[in-house]
Protein backbone atom coordinates (compact mmCIF):
# COMPACT_ATOMS: atom_id res chain seq x y z
CA UNK A 1 0.00 0.00 0.00
CA UNK A 2 1.04 3.43 -1.14
CA UNK A 3 2.36 5.61 2.14
CA UNK A 4 -0.27 8.63 2.78
CA UNK A 5 -3.51 6.65 1.53
CA UNK A 6 -6.58 5.38 3.63
CA UNK A 7 -8.02 1.84 3.24
CA UNK A 8 -11.30 1.75 4.95
CA UNK A 9 -13.62 1.69 2.48
CA UNK A 10 -16.38 -0.21 0.63
CA UNK A 11 -18.05 -0.28 -2.37
CA UNK A 12 -21.39 -1.00 -3.99
CA UNK A 13 -23.15 -3.59 -2.81
CA UNK A 14 -23.30 -7.03 -4.15
CA UNK A 15 -20.22 -6.14 -5.41
CA UNK A 16 -18.63 -7.54 -1.94
CA UNK A 17 -16.73 -5.22 0.37
CA UNK A 18 -12.97 -5.18 -0.31
CA UNK A 19 -9.82 -3.01 0.53
CA UNK A 20 -8.76 -0.29 -1.39
CA UNK A 21 -6.71 2.89 -1.56
CA UNK A 22 -8.29 6.54 -0.86
CA UNK A 23 -6.04 9.25 -1.60
CA UNK A 24 -6.39 12.48 0.46
CA UNK A 25 -5.01 15.72 -0.30
CA UNK A 26 -1.67 15.92 2.05
CA UNK A 27 -1.16 19.64 0.88
CA UNK A 28 -4.24 20.25 2.70
CA UNK A 29 -3.04 18.20 6.06
CA UNK A 30 -0.42 19.84 5.94
CA UNK A 31 -1.41 23.79 5.48
CA UNK A 32 -3.78 22.85 8.48
CA UNK A 33 -1.34 21.06 10.94
CA UNK A 34 1.05 24.23 10.02
CA UNK A 35 -1.90 26.65 10.91
CA UNK A 36 -2.32 24.44 13.93
CA UNK A 37 1.44 25.24 15.12
CA UNK A 38 1.02 28.95 14.32
CA UNK A 39 -2.00 28.76 16.55
CA UNK A 40 -0.25 27.13 19.50
CA UNK A 41 3.20 29.51 19.22
CA UNK A 42 1.26 32.42 19.16
CA UNK A 43 -0.91 31.42 22.42
CA UNK A 44 1.96 30.80 24.24
CA UNK A 45 3.80 33.65 23.58
CA UNK A 46 0.58 35.75 23.97
CA UNK A 47 -2.13 34.83 25.65
CA UNK A 48 -4.33 37.49 23.96
CA UNK A 49 -4.47 35.41 21.02
CA UNK A 50 -7.10 32.66 21.22
CA UNK A 51 -9.11 34.85 22.94
CA UNK A 52 -13.11 35.69 21.26
CA UNK A 53 -12.10 39.13 20.60
CA UNK A 54 -8.80 38.36 18.81
CA UNK A 55 -10.19 35.52 16.59
CA UNK A 56 -12.85 37.54 15.94
CA UNK A 57 -10.58 40.10 14.28
CA UNK A 58 -8.10 37.91 13.06
CA UNK A 59 -11.48 36.13 10.61
CA UNK A 60 -12.38 40.09 10.10
CA UNK A 61 -8.72 40.80 8.86
CA UNK A 62 -8.56 37.45 6.99
CA UNK A 63 -12.63 38.52 4.83
CA UNK A 64 -11.10 40.99 2.30
CA UNK A 65 -7.74 38.50 1.37
CA UNK A 66 -10.34 35.91 1.67
CA UNK A 67 -12.97 37.08 -0.78
CA UNK A 68 -9.58 37.77 -3.64
CA UNK A 69 -8.48 34.95 -3.25
CA UNK A 70 -11.43 33.33 -3.57
CA UNK A 71 -11.84 35.24 -6.94
CA UNK A 72 -7.71 34.24 -7.83
CA UNK A 73 -8.04 31.08 -7.76
CA UNK A 74 -10.16 30.43 -10.97
CA UNK A 75 -7.91 32.94 -12.34
CA UNK A 76 -4.84 30.58 -11.54
CA UNK A 77 -6.28 27.60 -12.46
CA UNK A 78 -6.52 28.90 -15.53
CA UNK A 79 -3.36 30.35 -16.35
CA UNK A 80 -4.02 33.69 -16.11
CA UNK A 81 -2.75 35.50 -13.40
CA UNK A 82 -4.18 38.92 -12.03
CA UNK A 83 -2.17 41.82 -10.68
CA UNK A 84 -4.32 44.73 -10.53
CA UNK A 85 -7.54 43.61 -8.11
CA UNK A 86 -5.23 45.65 -4.95
CA UNK A 87 -5.86 48.69 -6.64
CA UNK A 88 -9.52 47.57 -8.09
CA UNK A 89 -10.24 46.79 -4.15
CA UNK A 90 -9.05 50.26 -3.68
CA UNK A 91 -11.02 51.96 -6.68
CA UNK A 92 -14.73 50.15 -6.23
CA UNK A 93 -13.72 51.07 -2.39
CA UNK A 94 -13.36 54.66 -3.61
CA UNK A 95 -16.62 54.83 -5.97
CA UNK A 96 -18.83 53.68 -3.55
CA UNK A 97 -17.39 55.90 -0.49
CA UNK A 98 -18.15 58.74 -2.93
CA UNK A 99 -21.73 57.68 -4.13
CA UNK A 100 -22.80 57.16 -0.58
CA UNK A 101 -20.53 59.98 0.92
CA UNK A 102 -20.91 62.67 -1.82
CA UNK A 103 -23.69 61.80 -3.54
CA UNK A 104 -25.78 60.57 -0.40
CA UNK A 105 -27.04 57.05 -2.37
CA UNK A 106 -28.03 54.42 0.38
CA UNK A 107 -26.23 51.05 0.66
CA UNK A 108 -28.17 49.06 -1.57
CA UNK A 109 -27.87 51.23 -4.54
CA UNK A 110 -23.92 51.99 -3.99
CA UNK A 111 -23.43 47.88 -3.58
CA UNK A 112 -25.11 46.93 -6.85
CA UNK A 113 -23.17 49.90 -8.84
CA UNK A 114 -19.99 49.19 -7.49
CA UNK A 115 -20.68 45.32 -8.31
CA UNK A 116 -21.71 46.48 -11.63
CA UNK A 117 -18.27 48.28 -12.04
CA UNK A 118 -16.26 45.04 -10.91
CA UNK A 119 -17.95 43.41 -13.41
CA UNK A 120 -17.20 45.86 -16.08
CA UNK A 121 -13.73 46.18 -15.22
CA UNK A 122 -13.43 42.42 -15.12
CA UNK A 123 -15.05 42.21 -18.79
CA UNK A 124 -12.55 44.62 -20.01
CA UNK A 125 -9.45 43.49 -18.80
CA UNK A 126 -10.15 39.85 -20.12
CA UNK A 127 -11.23 40.82 -23.38
CA UNK A 128 -7.62 41.84 -23.73
CA UNK A 129 -6.11 38.39 -22.53
CA UNK A 130 -8.92 36.12 -24.10
CA UNK A 131 -9.58 38.00 -27.39
CA UNK A 132 -6.22 40.26 -28.01
CA UNK A 133 -3.65 38.11 -26.79
CA UNK A 134 -2.27 40.63 -24.95
CA UNK A 135 -0.47 38.45 -21.43
CA UNK A 136 -2.78 38.97 -18.46
CA UNK A 137 0.65 40.07 -16.57
CA UNK A 138 0.67 42.96 -18.48
CA UNK A 139 -2.98 43.65 -18.73
CA UNK A 140 -3.26 43.62 -15.09
CA UNK A 141 -0.43 45.13 -14.56
CA UNK A 142 -1.47 47.99 -16.46
CA UNK A 143 -4.64 47.63 -15.00
CA UNK A 144 -2.89 48.10 -11.51
CA UNK A 145 -1.72 51.49 -12.66
CA UNK A 146 -4.96 52.73 -14.02
CA UNK A 147 -6.72 52.07 -11.36
CA UNK A 148 -4.52 53.79 -8.81
CA UNK A 149 -5.08 56.66 -11.05
CA UNK A 150 -8.07 56.95 -11.28
CA UNK A 151 -8.84 56.82 -7.73
CA UNK A 152 -6.47 59.56 -6.61
CA UNK A 153 -7.84 61.48 -9.41
CA UNK A 154 -11.25 61.11 -8.69
CA UNK A 155 -11.00 61.73 -5.06
CA UNK A 156 -8.21 64.58 -5.11
CA UNK A 157 -6.08 62.40 -2.88
CA UNK A 158 -8.42 63.20 0.21
CA UNK A 159 -10.23 60.67 2.38
CA UNK A 160 -13.71 60.15 1.69
CA UNK A 161 -15.54 59.42 4.76
CA UNK A 162 -17.87 59.05 7.05
CA UNK A 163 -20.19 56.28 5.32
CA UNK A 164 -23.83 55.83 6.69
CA UNK A 165 -24.31 53.47 9.01
CA UNK A 166 -26.41 51.03 6.60
CA UNK A 167 -22.85 50.98 4.24
CA UNK A 168 -20.86 50.60 7.68
CA UNK A 169 -22.81 47.13 8.50
CA UNK A 170 -21.09 45.58 5.44
CA UNK A 171 -18.15 45.37 7.13
CA UNK A 172 -18.63 46.01 10.83
CA UNK A 173 -21.91 44.35 11.64
CA UNK A 174 -22.43 41.08 13.51
CA UNK A 175 -25.44 38.84 13.44
CA UNK A 176 -27.47 37.98 16.64
CA UNK A 177 -25.95 35.08 18.56
CA UNK A 178 -29.06 32.67 18.36
CA UNK A 179 -29.26 33.46 14.31
CA UNK A 180 -25.22 32.27 14.11
CA UNK A 181 -26.24 29.26 16.05
CA UNK A 182 -29.16 28.49 13.98
CA UNK A 183 -26.90 29.16 10.71
CA UNK A 184 -24.76 26.47 12.15
CA UNK A 185 -26.76 24.11 12.69
CA UNK A 186 -28.66 24.65 9.08
CA UNK A 187 -25.16 24.03 7.76
CA UNK A 188 -24.16 20.93 9.42
CA UNK A 189 -27.65 19.59 8.09
CA UNK A 190 -27.16 20.54 4.29
CA UNK A 191 -23.40 19.32 4.73
CA UNK A 192 -24.46 15.85 6.26
CA UNK A 193 -27.25 15.54 3.88
CA UNK A 194 -24.81 16.18 0.63
CA UNK A 195 -22.17 13.92 2.09
CA UNK A 196 -24.99 10.99 2.84
CA UNK A 197 -26.51 11.71 -0.56
CA UNK A 198 -22.80 11.92 -2.50
CA UNK A 199 -21.78 8.76 -1.10
CA UNK A 200 -25.42 6.99 -1.66
CA UNK A 201 -24.84 8.32 -5.52
CA UNK A 202 -21.49 6.73 -5.49
CA UNK A 203 -22.40 3.80 -4.47
CA UNK A 204 -24.91 2.99 -7.17
CA UNK A 205 -22.83 3.93 -9.50
CA UNK A 206 -19.88 1.65 -8.86
CA UNK A 207 -17.49 3.83 -7.62
CA UNK A 208 -15.18 4.03 -4.68
CA UNK A 209 -16.47 5.32 -1.39
CA UNK A 210 -15.06 5.71 2.14
CA UNK A 211 -16.37 3.34 5.37
CA UNK A 212 -19.18 4.63 7.18
CA UNK A 213 -17.08 4.85 10.25
CA UNK A 214 -14.55 7.15 8.52
CA UNK A 215 -17.50 9.48 7.16
CA UNK A 216 -19.02 9.36 10.48
CA UNK A 217 -15.91 10.62 11.66
CA UNK A 218 -15.32 13.21 9.28
CA UNK A 219 -19.19 14.46 9.46
CA UNK A 220 -18.28 14.55 13.48
CA UNK A 221 -15.03 16.13 13.07
CA UNK A 222 -16.91 18.76 10.20
CA UNK A 223 -20.01 19.59 12.90
CA UNK A 224 -17.74 20.41 15.79
CA UNK A 225 -15.76 22.71 13.97
CA UNK A 226 -18.77 24.77 12.84
CA UNK A 227 -20.23 24.47 15.98
CA UNK A 228 -17.39 25.47 17.87
CA UNK A 229 -16.74 28.17 15.38
CA UNK A 230 -20.68 29.85 16.04
CA UNK A 231 -19.49 29.56 19.92
CA UNK A 232 -16.18 31.10 20.03
CA UNK A 233 -17.65 34.00 18.08
CA UNK A 234 -21.03 34.28 19.87
CA UNK A 235 -18.14 34.94 22.90
CA UNK A 236 -17.58 38.50 21.56
CA UNK A 237 -20.17 39.82 19.80
CA UNK A 238 -21.42 37.57 17.19
CA UNK A 239 -20.31 36.19 13.71
CA UNK A 240 -18.63 38.75 11.44
CA UNK A 241 -21.30 39.46 8.67
CA UNK A 242 -17.77 40.22 6.21
CA UNK A 243 -17.14 36.49 7.30
CA UNK A 244 -20.96 35.44 6.20
CA UNK A 245 -19.90 36.71 3.26
CA UNK A 246 -17.31 35.04 2.96
CA UNK A 247 -18.55 31.88 3.95
CA UNK A 248 -21.31 32.00 1.27
CA UNK A 249 -18.92 32.89 -1.91
CA UNK A 250 -17.04 29.97 -0.58
CA UNK A 251 -19.59 27.73 -1.42
CA UNK A 252 -21.03 29.13 -4.19
CA UNK A 253 -17.75 29.23 -6.18
CA UNK A 254 -16.40 25.70 -4.70
CA UNK A 255 -19.83 24.48 -6.51
CA UNK A 256 -18.99 26.41 -9.43
CA UNK A 257 -15.66 24.73 -9.68
CA UNK A 258 -16.77 21.29 -8.99
CA UNK A 259 -20.16 20.77 -9.90
CA UNK A 260 -20.51 22.91 -13.03
CA UNK A 261 -19.24 22.19 -16.83
CA UNK A 262 -17.78 25.68 -16.67
CA UNK A 263 -15.45 24.87 -13.62
CA UNK A 264 -14.54 21.66 -15.21
CA UNK A 265 -13.36 23.44 -18.44
CA UNK A 266 -11.35 25.99 -16.42
CA UNK A 267 -9.53 23.50 -14.67
CA UNK A 268 -8.93 21.72 -18.30
CA UNK A 269 -7.68 25.34 -19.97
CA UNK A 270 -4.91 25.80 -16.97
CA UNK A 271 -3.93 21.70 -17.28
CA UNK A 272 -3.16 21.73 -21.35
CA UNK A 273 -4.78 24.80 -23.15
CA UNK A 274 -4.24 22.99 -26.53
CA UNK A 275 -5.85 19.70 -25.13
CA UNK A 276 -8.63 21.79 -24.01
CA UNK A 277 -9.38 24.00 -27.19
CA UNK A 278 -8.95 20.88 -29.24
CA UNK A 279 -11.45 18.73 -27.31
CA UNK A 280 -13.48 21.74 -27.85
CA UNK A 281 -13.77 24.08 -25.44
CA UNK A 282 -14.30 27.98 -25.89
CA UNK A 283 -11.27 28.86 -23.76
CA UNK A 284 -11.37 32.37 -24.96
CA UNK A 285 -14.88 32.57 -24.02
CA UNK A 286 -14.01 30.64 -20.39
CA UNK A 287 -11.03 32.94 -19.37
CA UNK A 288 -13.06 36.12 -20.38
CA UNK A 289 -15.44 34.97 -17.90
CA UNK A 290 -12.71 34.37 -15.18
CA UNK A 291 -11.40 37.61 -15.26
CA UNK A 292 -15.34 39.38 -14.78
CA UNK A 293 -15.72 36.54 -11.95
CA UNK A 294 -12.54 37.85 -10.33
CA UNK A 295 -12.96 41.27 -10.75
CA UNK A 296 -16.42 41.27 -9.63
CA UNK A 297 -15.01 39.75 -6.12
CA UNK A 298 -12.67 42.40 -6.19
CA UNK A 299 -15.18 45.11 -6.13
CA UNK A 300 -16.82 42.77 -3.52
CA UNK A 301 -13.85 42.91 -1.28
CA UNK A 302 -13.98 47.01 -2.25
CA UNK A 303 -16.86 47.15 -0.26
CA UNK A 304 -16.37 45.10 2.32
CA UNK A 305 -12.76 46.70 2.86
CA UNK A 306 -14.64 50.62 2.65
CA UNK A 307 -16.98 49.87 5.35
CA UNK A 308 -14.92 48.22 7.74
CA UNK A 309 -12.45 51.18 8.28
CA UNK A 310 -15.43 53.72 7.21
CA UNK A 311 -13.57 55.36 5.00
CA UNK A 312 -11.99 55.15 1.15
CA UNK A 313 -8.41 56.17 0.67
CA UNK A 314 -6.03 56.42 -2.26
CA UNK A 315 -3.88 53.61 -0.32
CA UNK A 316 -7.04 51.03 0.15
CA UNK A 317 -6.22 47.73 -1.07
CA UNK A 318 -1.86 48.49 -1.68
CA UNK A 319 -0.58 44.62 -2.52
CA UNK A 320 -3.91 43.25 -1.99
CA UNK A 321 -2.82 40.80 -4.92
CA UNK A 322 0.00 39.52 -3.42
CA UNK A 323 -1.58 38.93 -0.24
CA UNK A 324 -4.48 36.98 -2.64
CA UNK A 325 -1.98 35.45 -4.60
CA UNK A 326 0.25 34.12 -1.30
CA UNK A 327 -3.03 32.76 0.32
CA UNK A 328 -3.55 30.53 -3.24
CA UNK A 329 -0.02 29.23 -3.19
CA UNK A 330 0.17 28.61 0.43
CA UNK A 331 -3.48 26.17 -0.03
CA UNK A 332 -2.33 24.38 -2.77
CA UNK A 333 -3.01 26.36 -6.05
CA UNK A 334 -0.39 25.82 -8.49
CA UNK A 335 0.82 29.06 -10.79
CA UNK A 336 1.60 26.22 -13.61
CA UNK A 337 -2.34 26.44 -14.03
CA UNK A 338 -4.67 23.32 -13.52
CA UNK A 339 -4.34 22.64 -9.99
CA UNK A 340 -6.21 24.50 -7.56
CA UNK A 341 -9.22 24.54 -4.15
CA UNK A 342 -11.27 26.89 -2.80
CA UNK A 343 -10.88 25.55 0.34
CA UNK A 344 -7.31 25.67 0.11
CA UNK A 345 -7.28 29.09 -0.51
CA UNK A 346 -9.17 30.56 2.12
CA UNK A 347 -6.83 27.96 4.89
CA UNK A 348 -3.97 29.60 2.90
CA UNK A 349 -5.68 33.09 3.70
CA UNK A 350 -6.18 32.22 7.17
CA UNK A 351 -2.48 31.11 7.49
CA UNK A 352 -1.63 34.77 6.29
CA UNK A 353 -3.78 36.34 8.36
CA UNK A 354 -3.10 34.65 11.92
CA UNK A 355 0.79 35.34 11.08
CA UNK A 356 -0.11 38.95 10.49
CA UNK A 357 -2.26 38.89 13.54
CA UNK A 358 0.21 37.01 15.85
CA UNK A 359 3.15 39.23 15.34
CA UNK A 360 1.19 42.41 15.62
CA UNK A 361 0.24 41.70 18.70
CA UNK A 362 3.81 40.39 19.74
CA UNK A 363 4.84 44.05 18.26
CA UNK A 364 7.06 42.83 16.07
CA UNK A 365 8.39 45.48 13.51
CA UNK A 366 6.31 45.18 10.20
CA UNK A 367 9.09 44.85 8.10
CA UNK A 368 10.13 41.17 9.76
CA UNK A 369 6.48 40.98 9.00
CA UNK A 370 7.12 41.49 4.94
CA UNK A 371 9.83 38.96 5.10
CA UNK A 372 8.14 36.46 6.85
CA UNK A 373 5.38 36.32 4.43
CA UNK A 374 7.64 36.53 1.31
CA UNK A 375 9.52 33.83 2.39
CA UNK A 376 6.77 31.58 3.03
CA UNK A 377 5.13 32.71 -0.28
CA UNK A 378 8.69 31.45 -2.04
CA UNK A 379 9.03 27.72 0.24
CA UNK A 380 5.10 27.54 -1.19
CA UNK A 381 5.98 27.75 -4.98
CA UNK A 382 8.89 25.70 -3.97
CA UNK A 383 7.02 23.04 -2.46
CA UNK A 384 4.55 23.45 -5.19
CA UNK A 385 7.30 22.34 -8.26
CA UNK A 386 8.89 20.09 -6.07
CA UNK A 387 5.76 18.17 -5.79
CA UNK A 388 4.76 18.39 -9.47
CA UNK A 389 8.95 16.58 -10.32
CA UNK A 390 8.46 13.98 -7.58
CA UNK A 391 5.37 12.75 -9.74
CA UNK A 392 6.80 13.24 -12.60
CA UNK A 393 9.56 10.86 -11.60
CA UNK A 394 7.27 8.98 -9.80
Amino acid sequence: MEAGRVTDLEVKPGAGKRKVSFQFDMRAYSMIGALIVIWVFFAIMNETFLTPRNLSNLFLQMSVTSVLAIGMVLVIVSGQIDLSIGSLVGLTGGVAAVLNVWFHWSAIPVIIATIILGALIGLWQGWWVAYRAVPAFIVTLGGMLIFRGILTGMTDSQTVAPLTVDFKAIGQGYILPWFGYAMAAVGVLIMAFLTIRQRQARIKYGFEVAGMGLTSVKLIGYTVLIMGFAYVMNQYQGIPIPIIIVIVLALVFTFIAKNTVFGRQVYAIGGNTEAAVLSGINSKKRILFVFVLCNTLAAVAGLILTARVNAATVGAGNMYELDAIAACVIGGTSLMGGIGTIPGALIGGLVMASLDNGMSIMNIDSFWQLIVKGSILIIAVWFDIYSRSQKKLG
